[in-house]
């Protein structure tokens, strides 16, 4: 209804409605600011073709992306253009504008459940406080920031290793945010001493770790180095948030950290042992949040599809049965922060991320937006498990039962597994000696004694990399 009175309002905007349809078969003959209900969503190509359409506008915010496929589906098959307005999460005023109409994107199509967040618990944990971003500039680290200043934090450190992308999120902030006080700060968070420095004279009360090594393959081909930065690192800060008395600190981590079979996971394992550790240690609300992929980072296959198809093909998927978890970064880092206050101590949070994506039908719906037919127009081609991969991620290892929190879309993984602080000290002491060293298989045989879960698979293609 607000987007005709708008058009209505409003002719420059270049649209006149014609005619609405909805599922609700009571609203069928109701007129809504002298524009009628013709019927349902399956009437599209009937409705195009009668009044001979220019445009289907897709107006359901809330809508699941099987309902948002459907018509997207009847779009495509009636020949129309069509569009969609932003999902409820992108609607940041509560307002609904013909202007914000934009094109139908994939996380349309795979749109979970809105979490709905007020932004209380975010507000109530930054407002006022001196917060420490690691991994700034990436892909989780740059939103975290975008949606960290909008609760008026005292100050926002805004550490990375990479100038660039520091420089560019520090740029952004500053046109965004204008009275936000941002500081940029380049640095190595394996380098202890300079972590320490840095940690003794800002003095932050809250931080977030989203600095890693995240690409599976490239971190098979690179053992020491995933080691050296996702655990070293991670234990690096933690050292000093420990030393300089850090409030709350949040590990980014990831489903791949679950049974892990590839090193990236392997490590993030660690890194969650080492914060539950220094929580029981301290009695601070030091916590792990895990959760699957997200669409739109820079690892994501999604950027990958597009370029393919931009080529007209091959689309390249690695197995029929490959599936895995997705969610939109803003949604991801919402939950984050959430987590982030929800958090006592000790726990491995998991985001709820709805039900695993199948990569060849996430595939199939690219071509289709790009306006093509999979098969017909561009092939999909299956090229086998790359090295370290699985078919399947989990959010639970085998010893851990979820159990809920005060938030309906975060868990936690409760388990009674972890080594003793002495035994894990030492661990990670003897693998800091052999990562200097660069044995791979001895770095391997070691990040085995820590997570006796961790089964590595060498051999690209393997058919069991699923169990």
């Amino acid at each position: 209804a607000m987007i005709v009175r708008e058009m209505q309002a409003n002719p420059g905007l270049g649209y006149v409605p014609v005619g609405l349809l909805d599922d609700n078969s009571a609203k069928v003959g109701m007129t809504i600011h002298g524009v009628q209900v013709q019927g349902s969503r399956d009437d599209i190509p009937r409705l195009v073709k009668k009044e001979q359409i220019d445009e289907v506008l897709i107006a359901m915010p809330t809508a699941s992306g099987r309902i948002i496929r459907d018509v997207v589906n009847l779009c495509q098959r009636a020949g129309v253009v069509y569009k969609t307005i932003p999902g409820i999460y992108e609607l940041i005023s509560g307002q609904v504008s013909v202007k914000q109409v934009r094109e139908v994107r994939i996380e349309d199509l795979l749109r979970r459940t809105p979490v709905k967040l007020d932004g209380k618990n975010g507000e109530a944990l930054i407002s006022g406080t001196v917060v420490l971003v690691t991994g700034a500039g990436g892909s989780i680290g740059s939103e975290l920031c975008r949606q960290l200043a909008s609760y008026r934090p005292k100050k926002l450190l805004l550490l990375g290793h990479g100038e660039d992308s520091i420089h560019r999120i520090r740029m952004e902030l500053g046109e965004r945010f204008p009275h936000l006080d941002a500081e940029p700060i380049i640095a190595d968070v394996c380098n202890q001493c300079r972590i320490d420095h840095i940690l003794a004279h800002y003095r932050p009360e809250v931080i977030f770790h989203a600095a890693a090594h995240k690409h599976v393959p490239l971190m098979e081909m690179n053992v020491a180095e995933a080691v050296h930065n996702n655990v070293l690192g991670t234990w690096s800060v933690l050292r000093a948030a420990e030393a300089h008395g850090v409030a709350r600190f949040v590990l980014v981590s990831s489903d791949k950290a679950v049974n892990p079979v590839n090193v990236m996971g392997a490590t993030k394992r660690v890194a969650e042992l080492l914060v539950r550790d220094c929580a029981q240690r301290t009695g601070r609300s030091f916590v792990v949040v895990r959760f699957g992929n997200v669409l739109g980072s820079r690892g994501s296959v999604v950027p990958l599809f597009q370029r393919q198809i931009a080529m007209r093909g091959p689309v390249t998927v690695t197995h029929p049965a490959m599936e895995r978890y997705f969610m939109t970064i803003p949604e991801a880092v919402q939950l984050i922060i959430e987590a982030a206050a929800v958090g006592q101590g000790g726990e491995i949070l998991v985001l709820d991320m709805g039900e695993p994506v199948a990569i060849v039908e996430l595939a199939a719906e690219l071509i289709r937006l790009s306006g093509l037919e999979p098969g017909r127009d561009v092939d999909i081609v299956f090229t086998g498990l790359r090295p370290g991969e699985k078919l399947q991620e989990q959010l639970f290892g085998n010893d851990e039962e979820p159990s809920a929190t005060r938030h309906p879309k975060i868990l936690v993984a409760q388990s009674n597994n972890g080594l003793d602080h002495g035994r894990l000290l030492s661990h990670v002491g003897e693998l800091e000696q052999i990562v200097s060293y660069g044995d791979v298989e001895h770095i391997r045989t070691k990040m085995r004694e820590i997570v006796p879960e961790y089964v590595p698979r060498y051999l690209q293609g393997e058919d069991d990399a699923g169990t």
